[in-house]
């Protein structure tokens, strides 16, 4: 049987098997969301008609013997950017209220739905994706399941709760600058942010086109795998999405990791953070035997050109709703806007010739090593409403800085698989990058899974 803590290929194994229906599944996801929501604030919207009428289509298949798909039954709930036809798309503000209800779903959402898995709602996010907090001033912050006067993390704070108290055990996020990676930290969660351009963006509301990604947040590996698989493909309705055939990784998930190069990020990673963002890496590599290091170069300016583009993109974008509803943003989230606004067009431009330097130094580095690890947070969650941190004696903003690490390797559109670091002891979560080359999710995938079979990362609901 299946419970609120069965991860997402253990309820697709069951519903396989007809040890449990799909309605079943469904309504355990319905019943742990009604009694868990109402304190941690995950979800915005639930889509429970649809959610029903998508299990038994589900079941009578399986009894008319048709195949439903290695997701059939898995309930899944997607950050509230996403289209999911008949719901407004709120990007996590006040004025997306106003726009007519999507007429159709996302991409991501409709591949995930012809595996088999079943729609559950829409879940909270930082306001315009411009968040590392969880916390929202227009419908409440997400909270912390691990302990609820504590962030989330952002901006895909609804993502990481619902899934890591259980409420589903599968949720679809964005990361630009580390919206899945922090959160997932936060949260104790496994989170994946492709390769820039490997899985289709349409029908989500963009932050930063040029370094936005969609991914997947679960409590296992092999759910990661199975939610990637299905929702690769070449999407034209995305421009940014190559034209690359799907790779399926859950075949090798289980390969191992000899022969893989694995190195430890050195210099801007090691320099600042608490320590057990260092432990947790150190852990990572003690298991995979991992003596090697190497340096990013550039890192601190790689972040810098990715808060360049982030502000100047992102504010470009909002340009006529601050013209026109200036009041209705969250200030926090406005003011940043206006700042990217005034920003010399010349900025931009450096920033994305740097980039595209950063990009071709970090390639020299893979030749030599597969995959690196790398704090994924500087700290363990902040409380709701911190606004300053300190870290080697240093205060710092908290909203500025959660992304630390992740964001020198989004500016590049690296994949990474974040891992939670299993040795807490009841303490708060904790996690580690783990940064391939472009397109090699797999090797990241295959890494973590070495990890959490050994026991080094494990993920359970809370």
């Amino acid at each position: 049987m299946i419970d609120w803590q069965s991860k997402g290929h253990e309820i697709a194994a069951a519903i396989q098997a007809r040890d449990v229906t799909a309605a079943e599944a469904v309504q355990i996801a319905i019943n742990r969301i009604q009694a868990t929501n109402p304190a941690l604030n995950a979800f915005t919207a639930v889509t429970l008609e649809r959610a029903h009428a998508r299990a038994a289509r589900i079941d009578a298949d399986l009894r008319a013997g048709r195949s439903s798909g290695p997701l059939a039954g898995v309930p899944f709930a997607v950050k509230n950017l996403f289209d999911v036809a008949g719901l407004p798309t709120l990007a996590g503000s006040k004025i997306n209220r106003d726009l007519p209800p999507a007429q159709a779903d996302a991409t991501l959402v409709q591949r995930l739905e012809a595996a088999g898995a079943i729609l559950v709602g829409a879940l909270n996010m930082g306001e315009y994706a411009y968040d590392f907090t969880g916390e929202n001033v227009h419908y409440g912050p997400s909270r912390n399941p691990h302990d609820p006067t504590r962030m989330s993390g952002g901006s895909s704070g609804g993502s990481a709760t619902a899934v890591a108290s259980g409420m589903v055990p599968l949720s679809l996020g964005s990361d630009t600058n580390g919206s899945i990676r922090v959160p997932s930290s936060l949260c104790g969660l496994f989170g994946l942010k492709p390769t820039f351009g490997r899985l289709s963006r349409h029908g989500s509301f963009l932050f930063v086109a040029d370094i936005d990604h969609l991914g997947p947040m679960a409590r296992s590996v092999t759910d990661l795998a199975l939610a990637y698989d299905a929702m690769q493909g070449p999407d034209p309705a995305d421009p940014a999405c190559a034209q690359k055939p799907a790779e399926p990784v859950l075949p090798h998930l289980d390969a191992g990791i000899e022969g893989l190069r694995i190195a430890v990020a050195d210099d801007y990673f090691v320099h600042t953070g608490e320590a057990e963002a260092h432990e947790a890496v150190a852990a990572f590599a003690k298991a995979l035997g991992c003596t090697r290091r190497v340096t990013l170069p550039e890192a601190a300016r790689g972040r810098a050109a990715a808060y360049i583009i982030t502000a100047a993109e992102g504010a470009n974008l909002h340009r006529e709703r601050l013209k026109t509803r200036a009041k209705d943003f969250d200030p926090a989230t406005r003011d940043r806007f206006f700042a990217g606004l005034m920003m010399p067009s010349d900025w931009l431009v450096q920033a994305h010739r740097f980039r595209r330097w950063y990009h071709a130094r970090v390639m020299d580095v893979f030749r030599d090593v597969d995959v690196i690890l790398a704090p994924a947070t500087p700290c363990t969650a902040p409380k709701l409403g911190q606004a300053m941190m300190t870290l080697d004696g240093i205060e710092m903003p908290v909203r500025a800085n959660l992304g630390l690490f992740t964001q020198p390797i989004s500016a590049i559109g690296l994949p990474v698989v974040a891992a939670p670091w299993a040795e807490r002891q009841g303490k708060l979560p904790i996690g580690v990058q783990i940064i391939t080359a472009p397109w090699r999710e797999d090797l990241a995938l295959r890494v973590a899974r070495q990890l959490e079979a050994s026991g080094v990362a494990t993920s359970k609901a809370v």
